[in-house]
């Protein structure tokens, strides 16, 4: 499926393009151990998440949007050094990050205190879609590393494909103090297709109850079944 993203002119080459999400797996994926002894189990070893295939997957999955520009935090007021080129003719705006006001928030259980901003993520890029391809914005999947959580928006961007689509995000570490690097990843992206959708739910009859018995004997014998026998290959 193609995607196509476009900046502002006087922007190419300032502003940190999209990438495949698995361009942009975390530093601490590499650094996890695959095996450790667990107390709970007298010390026999297990085997960590690094080898769960649908983590790893959904960390990989989409296209990844990145931070602009270096943010600096401290004492909780959001502060940058970043003079991209003045566009001559478009409306878009030159900072990293924007805001919306708490009252915006309002009745919403997103857990944030009184008076607290909701930030905005500037986004630079717009995106086309092919014909009846929605994009759901995201989080970044299990990246709770990062001290902010975007919030999710489902966006028709094979009609609206001319505008940006920015990310507003709750600042979740009241404690964080320091620099929130540009490039870091704020959403994630994934194409779906709009159609009904039709759920057959019941109970599973004989043969469906056999192929279910089949993989969880399987799964018992073999931790690795999943990967080894059921994963789809992935494109590089």
């Amino acid at each position: 499926m193609k995607l196509s993203f476009r900046c502002l002119p006087e922007l190419a080459g300032h502003v940190p393009e999209p990438v495949p999400a698995r361009a942009s797996l975390p530093d601490w994926l590499k650094a996890a151990p695959s095996l450790v002894a667990s107390d709970v189990l007298g010390g026999a070893e297990v085997r960590t998440f690094k080898h769960c295939p649908p983590l790893i997957d959904a960390l990989a999955q989409g296209v990844m949007f990145r931070l602009a520009a270096d943010l600096d935090i401290a004492g909780g007021e959001i502060s940058w050094d970043w003079s991209p080129p003045v566009t001559q003719t478009a409306r878009q705006t030159r900072s990293p990050v924007g805001l919306h006001v708490p009252e915006q928030a309002q009745g919403l259980p997103f857990g944030l205190p009184d008076g607290q901003f909701v930030l905005k993520f500037t986004n630079f890029w717009t995106v086309e879609a092919p014909d009846g391809v929605s994009l759901l914005f995201t989080h970044p999947l299990n990246r709770e590393d990062l001290p902010f959580r975007t919030l999710a928006g489902l966006v028709d961007c094979d009609r609206y494909r001319d505008g940006f689509v920015h990310f507003p995000a709750i600042w979740q570490d009241a404690g964080f103090s320091g620099r929130l690097p540009a490039g870091t990843p704020v959403a994630q992206a994934f194409p779906i297709r709009r159609e009904a959708l039709e759920l057959d739910i019941r109970a599973m009859d004989k043969g469906e109850l056999a192929r279910h018995l089949e993989v969880q004997d399987g799964l018992q014998d073999d931790p690795g079944l999943y990967r080894k026998s059921f994963r789809a290959p992935r494109e590089r």
